[in-house]
């Protein structure tokens, strides 16, 4: 389901996957909601930068790109809270072996991952599934 499309609305809106524009996220924000582009297409980063200030200028809503985050124990800690409680679940869309490295960027680039692509590494050199 395209959350975007669903008529809900969201205070806050992570978009780790950003390939929405930025009218799609704008319109499922609550008023004084925030959205916040995390990773994405090269589209959506450029909008989150160069449009999200713009955006947050003329409304309610607060749009824009994550930056650079300086982590701190506090923050780290709390994440650390949040995951041993299952309030933020990490949720993995394939696993692809190192020797599939080249696959796994194709199907990233292609758009549709819903989540996150991991490559892995057999610690006794076997790279098979």
């Amino acid at each position: 389901e395209d959350f975007t499309k669903n008529g809900q609305r969201y205070d806050l809106i992570f978009a780790v996957n950003g390939y929405h524009s930025l009218a799609d996220y704008k319109r499922a924000l609550n008023p004084g909601g925030a959205y916040v582009f995390i990773g994405g297409s090269i589209a959506a980063m450029f909008q989150a930068m160069l449009l999200g200030p713009l955006v947050s200028m003329t409304g309610k809503q607060k749009m824009g790109s994550m930056g650079v985050a300086q982590p701190n124990q506090k923050d780290l800690v709390f994440m650390k809270e949040l995951l041993e409680a299952d309030k933020v679940v990490p949720v993995i869309d394939r696993r692809y072996p190192l020797r599939e490295t080249a696959e796994a960027l194709r199907y990233l680039e292609k758009g549709h991952a819903k989540g996150k692509v991991v490559i892995t590494v057999d610690q006794n050199n076997n790279t098979s599934r």
